[in-house]
Protein backbone atom coordinates (compact mmCIF):
# COMPACT_ATOMS: atom_id res chain seq x y z
CA UNK A 1 0.00 0.00 0.00
CA UNK A 2 1.20 3.45 -0.79
CA UNK A 3 -0.31 5.04 2.34
CA UNK A 4 -0.49 3.45 5.76
CA UNK A 5 -3.02 3.89 8.55
CA UNK A 6 -1.87 6.62 10.90
CA UNK A 7 0.02 8.65 8.29
CA UNK A 8 -0.85 12.33 8.14
CA UNK A 9 -1.54 13.90 4.77
CA UNK A 10 -2.10 17.30 3.17
CA UNK A 11 -4.26 16.92 0.06
CA UNK A 12 -4.62 19.57 -2.61
CA UNK A 13 -7.68 19.24 -4.85
CA UNK A 14 -6.75 20.35 -8.38
CA UNK A 15 -9.07 22.90 -9.95
CA UNK A 16 -10.87 21.73 -13.08
CA UNK A 17 -11.84 25.30 -14.06
CA UNK A 18 -10.47 28.76 -13.22
CA UNK A 19 -13.48 29.69 -11.09
CA UNK A 20 -13.45 26.51 -8.97
CA UNK A 21 -12.98 26.98 -5.24
CA UNK A 22 -9.47 26.06 -4.17
CA UNK A 23 -9.72 23.29 -1.54
CA UNK A 24 -7.30 21.38 0.64
CA UNK A 25 -7.88 18.54 3.07
CA UNK A 26 -5.59 17.81 6.03
CA UNK A 27 -6.01 14.63 7.98
CA UNK A 28 -4.93 11.20 9.12
CA UNK A 29 -5.22 8.04 7.03
CA UNK A 30 -7.58 5.57 8.71
CA UNK A 31 -7.30 2.84 6.09
CA UNK A 32 -5.96 2.26 2.60
CA UNK A 33 -7.13 -0.40 0.17
CA UNK A 34 -5.60 -0.40 -3.28
CA UNK A 35 -6.45 2.90 -4.96
CA UNK A 36 -8.70 4.15 -2.14
CA UNK A 37 -7.86 5.76 1.18
CA UNK A 38 -10.15 6.66 4.05
CA UNK A 39 -8.94 9.92 5.62
CA UNK A 40 -10.29 11.73 8.70
CA UNK A 41 -9.55 15.45 9.03
CA UNK A 42 -10.45 18.98 8.06
CA UNK A 43 -11.42 20.76 4.85
CA UNK A 44 -9.79 24.12 4.10
CA UNK A 45 -11.06 26.45 1.37
CA UNK A 46 -9.62 29.63 -0.09
CA UNK A 47 -11.08 32.80 1.42
CA UNK A 48 -10.94 35.38 -1.37
CA UNK A 49 -10.86 38.35 1.04
CA UNK A 50 -7.79 37.23 2.99
CA UNK A 51 -6.28 35.18 0.13
CA UNK A 52 -5.65 32.38 2.62
CA UNK A 53 -7.06 28.92 3.19
CA UNK A 54 -9.38 28.79 6.19
CA UNK A 55 -10.88 25.80 7.98
CA UNK A 56 -14.28 25.28 6.36
CA UNK A 57 -15.86 23.48 9.31
CA UNK A 58 -14.52 22.90 12.83
CA UNK A 59 -15.89 19.34 12.84
CA UNK A 60 -13.80 16.40 11.72
CA UNK A 61 -15.03 14.73 8.56
CA UNK A 62 -14.16 11.48 6.86
CA UNK A 63 -13.41 11.28 3.15
CA UNK A 64 -12.72 8.47 0.77
CA UNK A 65 -10.14 9.57 -1.78
CA UNK A 66 -9.01 7.92 -5.00
CA UNK A 67 -5.22 8.00 -4.95
CA UNK A 68 -4.78 7.70 -8.72
CA UNK A 69 -7.54 10.10 -9.79
CA UNK A 70 -5.09 12.66 -11.15
CA UNK A 71 -7.13 15.34 -9.35
CA UNK A 72 -5.19 15.26 -6.08
CA UNK A 73 -1.72 16.26 -4.95
CA UNK A 74 -0.96 14.37 -1.74
CA UNK A 75 1.82 15.42 0.63
CA UNK A 76 2.71 13.01 3.43
CA UNK A 77 3.31 15.01 6.59
CA UNK A 78 5.79 14.25 9.38
CA UNK A 79 4.26 12.22 12.24
CA UNK A 80 4.76 15.03 14.79
CA UNK A 81 2.50 17.49 12.91
CA UNK A 82 -0.55 18.46 14.99
CA UNK A 83 -3.49 18.30 12.55
CA UNK A 84 -5.72 20.17 15.01
CA UNK A 85 -3.44 23.23 14.88
CA UNK A 86 -2.95 23.48 11.10
CA UNK A 87 -3.23 27.01 9.73
CA UNK A 88 -2.17 28.93 6.66
CA UNK A 89 -0.20 32.18 6.56
CA UNK A 90 1.86 34.32 4.20
CA UNK A 91 5.64 34.08 4.61
CA UNK A 92 8.02 37.03 4.41
CA UNK A 93 8.38 36.29 0.68
CA UNK A 94 4.57 36.28 0.31
CA UNK A 95 4.40 32.51 -0.14
CA UNK A 96 1.49 30.59 1.32
CA UNK A 97 2.80 28.39 4.12
CA UNK A 98 1.03 25.62 6.05
CA UNK A 99 2.09 25.20 9.68
CA UNK A 100 0.93 23.77 12.98
CA UNK A 101 2.67 26.53 14.96
CA UNK A 102 5.78 24.43 15.56
CA UNK A 103 9.03 24.57 13.59
CA UNK A 104 7.43 22.48 10.83
CA UNK A 105 6.01 24.19 7.75
CA UNK A 106 5.03 23.32 4.19
CA UNK A 107 5.65 26.04 1.58
CA UNK A 108 3.00 25.91 -1.16
CA UNK A 109 4.60 28.52 -3.43
CA UNK A 110 5.57 25.97 -6.06
CA UNK A 111 1.94 25.17 -6.86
Amino acid sequence: MILAAGEKVHIIHRQSFDGDTRRHFVGTVEACDGNLAKVNGYLFAMDKKSNLFVKHDPELRTRIIALSSGMLIINVLPPQVDIEKINYKHSAMDHIVVSDGSDWQLDLSHL
